[in-house]
């Protein structure tokens, strides 16, 4: 046994042994048998795990984690349970103490909300890959459930969507969360330096929140191979960060202060990823998107078709939706929505203080853009992401309004958030027309800029955070780094 963990010394105990693969498979059936005769509300185990997690892999650079995923939705799950389980322990911990220091409540009623506004409205191979992951866990030696596997996937729309529409009902004084994240544009066509497509995105949201520092190479069964940015636990990006085999690149940033939310819709998580699996162009993209649309996780999508060199603004409010395509130009992305209908019926947004985050960063993108007309290439859209100008401040001044945002140090004397809230930019991606077509991208973990951020240090200079001690891991400076799909060890 190897860390109390007996499926882990089977398996590394029989990498090379076959005569012993053939035990072990005897020995597993005996506990599928086993689980199975168990109360079906329990997670069992279900797959081959000597086969399964023969066709997946993961290894570590420069402060991500690559995993590498394939098969049925349970194999891929099940691939992606157990090798990532203590990661999914820890991203379940993060969101468990937000959740109950947030709101007051405890962790069992989040789960049992997740069941039933979400879980029950997820399709049906979404649901197979989640089982697969809690099977991998437990085959890990780490149990988690269906719905607090859907809980986590769904944590935006739940807590950023739903929670906001009931919580005084409850009657809860809860923490308000950030209603400003990301920084994202997309080009082509006379905006770029060859014509082609080139896409940048950097995610911003709170230091204390899941890792999101996870790319994931899925190759399923059915449909298309997927090269994402992704948090561990999660069957969707959450960031959102893709390419896919059918020459789909895509981001998004969320449309801030957006209030509408039907829970009697499909989860946006569970749309995302099927939409990424399946789409075979940026329509069929769109249309699985809006269909059955809950409002929950409200995003501005910025997507491309490197066969046609197209590039695609959807953004997707509840009763509203805009959407706009075209082969020269480009859209930018900064939280604040650019559709009439969406920004006057269903955000509380102020499109003209600039002040706000994401005004100050909308008057940014259109500043770089006028200025590199005809210019933008991958190395000019890393410096994009990590762009400290203050569009309110007229000057560098590295904070919460500039596209590369450091509410870290930002003190808010000229602005209108919470003085040094611990939240940011966590990463930087970056892709064009001829890396996507390489199923390939570029990615910095930590923050575009390449700035370290000391988890303890913050925490001393700041005791009003006290609560998140234990909660705020330290992220050093990394380089830019290369992905692809099907890399190995």
């Amino acid at each position: 046994m190897v860390d109390g963990n007996p499926y882990k010394y089977i398996f590394e105990s029989t990498k090379d042994h076959e005569a012993v693969k053939k035990i072990t498979i005897l020995f597993l059936s005996f506990v599928v048998w086993a689980s199975n005769a168990r109360s079906q509300s329990e997670t069992v185990l279900t797959v081959n795990p000597i086969s399964s997690l023969s066709r997946g892999n993961r290894h570590e650079k420069n402060g991500w984690t690559y995993l590498h995923i394939e098969g049925t939705p349970r194999e891929r799950g099940f691939q992606h349970g157990y090798l990532m389980a203590a990661e999914i322990k820890e991203n379940i911990r993060l969101l468990r103490s937000r959740w109950e220091y947030q709101t007051a409540f405890d962790w069992s009623f989040y789960v049992q909300k997740a069941g039933e506004i979400l879980r029950v409205r997820v399709d049906a191979e979404n649901l197979e890959e989640i089982d697969g992951i809690a099977e991998g866990m437990l085959a890990a030696g780490v149990k988690s459930s269906r719905d607090e596997l859907v809980g986590l996937n769904g944590y935006p729309e739940l807590i950023g969507s739903w929670w906001p529409t009931v919580r005084d009902s409850l009657h809860s004084h809860s923490i308000d969360q950030p209603k400003e994240s990301c920084s994202s544009f997309i080009a082509n066509g006379k905006m770029t330096a060859d014509g082609k497509i080139v896409l940048g995105h950097n995610t911003m949201d709170l230091y204390h929140n899941p890792l999101c520092n996870l790319i994931m190479d899925i190759l399923p069964e059915k449909g298309h191979r997927i090269l994402m940015q992704s948090v561990a636990g999660f069957i969707h990006s959450e960031t959102d960060f893709f390419i896919t085999d059918a020459g789909l690149v895509g981001s998004e940033t969320t449309i801030g202060e957006f209030f509408p939310f039907d829970p009697k819709g499909s989860p946006e998580f569970s749309r995302m990823r099927h939409a990424t699996q399946y789409a075979s162009s940026i329509e069929e993209w769109c249309g699985i998107m809006k269909k059955d649309n809950n409002g929950g996780y409200a995003n501005a999508w910025l997507l491309g078709d490197i066969n046609t060199n197209e590039i695609a603004r959807l953004e997707l409010g509840l009763k509203y939706i805009g959407f706009e395509k075209k082969k020269d130009g480009y859209f930018i992305g900064s939280n604040v929505a650019e559709n009439l209908e969406i920004l006057r019926f269903e955000t509380k947004r102020d499109e003209t203080n600039i002040k706000y985050s994401s005004i100050a960063r909308r008057v940014r993108w259109k500043q770089l853009m006028k200025r590199y007309e005809g210019k933008i290439n991958l190395k000019l859209a890393k410096a994009f992401e990590a762009d400290h100008y203050d569009s309110y401040l007229k000057k560098e001044n590295p904070g919460g309004r500039t596209l590369c945002g450091h509410w870290e140090i930002d003190a808010q004397e000229f602005g209108p958030g919470i003085p040094y809230s611990p939240e940011g930019t966590l990463d930087g991606k970056v892709v064009d027309a001829a890396m996507a077509k390489e199923m390939s991208f570029s990615a910095r973990w930590g923050s575009a800029c390449g700035k370290a951020f000391d988890g303890a240090k913050f925490l001393e200079e700041h005791p009003q955070y006290y609560w998140m001690e234990g909660l705020l891991p330290s992220r050093p400076s990394q380089p830019w780094t290369t992905f692809k799909s099907g890399e190995v060890k």
